[in-house]
């Protein structure tokens, strides 16, 4: 089957774009973790995934769980573009009574299959929601992003230990590997390499990609299908704050205050120029 990677790049291009008009509207917001999973995010809910655009609840869709949460708003601008809300929602970020929250809520925003801000808890989820396709002899398969950050805390590391013990080969982790955490560069605060190694070690088939790259993220969710009897973990090199060049690769850009429309407008103007 040929893939429009063009098309899975544009969408990408799009999310990033919406993430930025959302913030806009805010005048804050998580933009290093938004922008680093877009192509993640596009390849999963427009060419990976079987899911229902009529109905986010269909109990035979594949399962999403953005266990790092704070970074939502890629997942709601790909929500909205599916059609699960309405696209004016999304100019309505933390407001009383809006579905666009700083962290994803189950019920509140149609299409999210988990609640998620306290890291570390999204792949323990991801892997009941797959144990759970087995025991009902139902084919979906669940795919779980986590980061960096809550990739230092234990309950990471029993998921992991978990997932191959059941062997779990309906089961996709996905390692959003920017480098950076909330307050400074992995390798300062508690380092994670050898990451690769160590989810070998721990019973996982691994890939590691450029998270940037659609074909490469196309080809190892393929491989993934292929492998049986074990959980696959994606380890995505990925650079914080995607699209935003003042703050690439920053740990600063985790969270952003003060966002003016002036800098919302140049980055939309620049990224539209990519369209």
């Amino acid at each position: 089957m040929s893939v429009d990677i063009k098309r899975l790049e544009n969408i990408a291009t799009e999310l990033r774009i919406r993430v930025i008009q959302m913030m806009e509207k805010a005048t804050s917001g998580h933009a290093g973790g938004s922008m680093s999973i877009a192509e993640l995010v596009s390849v999963l809910y427009f060419h990976e995934m079987t899911i229902n655009p009529n109905d986010p609840n269909d109990p035979n869709r594949d399962r999403f769980i953005l266990s790092k949460g704070h970074a939502c708003f890629t997942v709601y601008a790909a929500l909205a573009k599916i059609g699960y809300v309405e696209d004016e929602v999304l100019d309505h970020p933390y407001e009383v009574d809006s579905p666009v929250q700083g962290h994803p809520e189950l019920n509140d925003f149609p299409g999210i299959d988990m609640g998620t801000g306290a890291l570390g808890q999204g792949l323990s989820a991801g892997i009941g929601m797959a144990l759970g396709a087995r025991i009902q002899n139902k084919t979906y398969r669940t795919h779980v992003i986590i980061g960096d950050g809550e990739s230092m805390e234990g309950q990471i590391w029993e998921a992991s230990m978990l997932a191959p013990k059941y062997n779990l080969d309906n089961l996709v982790a996905i390692l959003d590997h920017n480098k950076m955490a909330l307050s400074g560069p992995v390798t300062e605060i508690m380092p994670l390499d050898p990451v690769v190694d160590k989810w070998k070690a721990f019973g996982w088939h691994v890939i590691e990609i450029d998270g940037h790259s659609v074909r490469e993220i196309i080809s190892a969710l393929d491989e993934a299908r292929t492998i049986k009897g074990r959980p696959t973990m994606i380890i995505a090199h990925t650079i914080k704050g995607k699209g935003m060049p003042d703050i690439e690769n920053r740990w600063q850009s985790h969270a952003i205050s003060d966002f003016s429309s002036e800098s919302a407008k140049e980055l939309v103007k620049n990224l539209s120029c990519e369209l």
